[in-house]
């Protein structure tokens, strides 16, 4: 049995007998078989010393488990590291940051505590999945939907904390922006209430986010300074209808009014679904369609074309624009997506398009218009998310395909946000293949567009490949760290990264000789002293281990 470094074997067997008796033997894992089930299965480590392991793994099933478990951790001064499901692939999975800590495995608390269709809320324990929460609400009948990441399959608390987003109305597309009231375990094992939570009988705790006071919830995301025990969400209610509708451009320089009237209509509410923008000429897929883009054999190209992208100086030439203009093939596309009455949807793709016709050549299409709820068979021909239903199709983009013979073992994703305008997606593709050329690194060579999952500012999604091979992943994790500082350079930063490189990014936000990061660990000496819980997550580590930071 590994042990957590800088506890002694006395202590550790003195904390693990203490845990059985919280939580039950059998909830208890320190065989090296089950403990290694909580290996990350994308780690960009592996085979190598430094590959992030815990020593063991304790599931509580309920808050009060989860208080005791902390407080005997707090005695024992034992790293514990907690998870809600540990399906956070390409972001770390269930590694603990600090190798060698216990796995706090929160996956048996899988309670849907309320669903209240009238006030559209949720409240949820960790251990409940988007797809869990999804049947729930199906088998009640409820006229509520989740909006769900992609692939959907791991926890509506364990995603929002980590900050992720989805593809609904936007009030819903931030996960944590849409969460509402949360209770956490303290290091010391005192539980709090955030909100109007913190009012014993309160009739209001997922209908009021910030109650009385400082709004404390933000200090729980992508932090270590407390255990996420119920969190509460602001579901959508089922639309009437959903419509959506394609504009396209047929110059380069089109992109810069596109995305400027784009992002007005979605900061006006003209159209409330995700925006998504792609290259039908530079064949830049738009997010909905990736995964039929991976499974399906791709489509023939034309030679000529070919050789005029590779040409091209960040997409654009002359002989190529003349070739779309030619061939009728569009620059670009942007699909504006409507949820709502359908005479309210068709009013505003209306209105859309005339605020893109501004464009000249600009050119619409009507794609779907479905009344809700979907029939089976339309269930089954959508881009599921977007409706409120998780799915794993996304999970294509690492299979064996035409699309893609040699598949990775994993993946490393790479998210930079950058402003949301066209000049900084050229900026950005510019910086992106000079990279590639300067370090080698394949995925962003390609001229590539951004998702709008956030309103107001783009996201770049890459996923640098992991593989079996060790000098491989080590030069990759070289050009992930180069990455990093050339984006930062640039005004660029990754709002989210697997535990490699969590360092590395905190150290980019370096503002007034990193004030936040001093803040962070100022919070951390206060509210977790003996340093406990999920040391290093997001670059915040307890006291005696600042030391060791890269």
């Amino acid at each position: 049995m590994r042990i957590p470094p800088g506890v002694s074997s006395t202590d550790f067997s003195a904390a693990i007998a203490k845990f059985e008796q919280a939580v039950g033997k059998e909830w208890v894992f320190t065989d090296d078989g089950d403990v290694a089930l909580y290996k990350d299965a994308y780690s960009p480590f592996w085979g190598e010393s430094d590959e992030l392991v815990a020593s063991a793994a304790v599931a509580p099933d309920s808050v009060e488990q989860v208080q005791q478990v902390v407080r005997i951790a707090n005695h024992y001064k034992i790293p514990i590291y907690a998870v809600s499901t540990g399906k956070n692939l390409g972001y770390g999975g269930s590694a603990p940051v600090y190798s060698g800590s216990v796995v706090l495995d929160l996956k048996r608390m899988n309670r849907i505590l309320e669903v209240n269709e009238k006030s559209a809320y949720a409240l949820v324990e960790p251990g409940v999945s988007y797809f869990d929460l999804y049947r729930h609400i199906q088998e009640r009948g409820i006229k509520l939907w989740i909006d769900v990441p992609d692939p959907g399959w791991g926890s509506p608390i364990g995603n929002s904390l980590d900050r992720g987003g989805g593809y609904l109305m936007a009030n819903y597309r931030n996960h944590f922006d849409s969460h509402c009231g949360m209770e956490v375990v303290l290091a010391n094992g005192e539980i709090v209430r955030t909100g109007m939570g913190a009012m014993p009988g309160s009739k209001t705790w997922q209908e009021y986010k910030t109650g009385f006071g400082p709004w404390v919830d933000g200090i729980f995301s992508q932090s270590n300074f407390g255990v996420v025990t119920k969190m509460g969400f602001w579901l959508m209610p089922q639309p009437e209808a959903y419509l959506s509708g394609t504009a396209y451009f047929e110059r380069y320089e089109d992109l810069m009014p596109m995305v400027e009237i784009m992002t007005y209509l979605e900061n006006t509410r003209a159209t409330n679904g995700m925006p998504d923008i792609g290259s039908p000429l530079l064949s830049v897929t738009m997010i909905q369609d990736i995964t039929k883009a991976y499974s399906e054999p791709a489509p023939p190209t034309d030679p000529e074309l070919n050789a005029l992208i590779a040409k091209a100086d960040v997409g654009k030439s002359p002989e190529l624009q003349e070739y779309a203009l030619r061939k009728k093939i569009p620059y670009w596309s942007c699909k504006l997506s409507f949820y709502g009455a359908p005479k309210a949807n068709s009013a505003n793709w209306e209105y859309c398009q005339d605020k893109f016709s501004a464009i000249p050549g600009a050119k619409f299409m009507q794609d779907e218009f479905y009344k809700l709820p979907l029939t089976p068979e339309q269930r089954e021909k959508v881009h599921k998310p977007q409706f409120g239903i998780p799915s794993l199709a996304m999970f294509s983009i690492g299979e064996r395909t035409p699309m893609n013979p040699t598949p990775a073992n994993g993946h490393m994703w790479f998210s930079p946000i950058i402003p949301r305008t066209g000049e900084a997606i050229i900026e950005a593709n510019r910086v992106f293949q000079e990279a590639a050329k300067e370090f080698g690194i394949p995925v962003l060579s390609a001229f590539s567009l951004p998702s709008c999952y956030w309103e107001r500012a783009f996201i770049y999604i890459f996923a640098f490949p992991v593989t079996h091979d060790i000098e491989t992943n080590r030069r990759n994790r070289a050009a992930f760290k180069k990455m990093i500082q050339r984006a930062a350079e640039h005004g660029w930063g990754e709002y989210r990264t697997a535990p490699a490189y969590q360092d590395t990014i905190m150290n980019t936000y370096s503002y007034n000789n990193h004030s936040l990061l001093r803040l962070h660990e100022t919070l951390k000496d206060a509210v977790d002293p003996n340093g406990i819980l999920s040391a290093g997550r997001y670059g915040i580590w307890p006291k005696h281990l600042r030391e060791r930071k890269a």
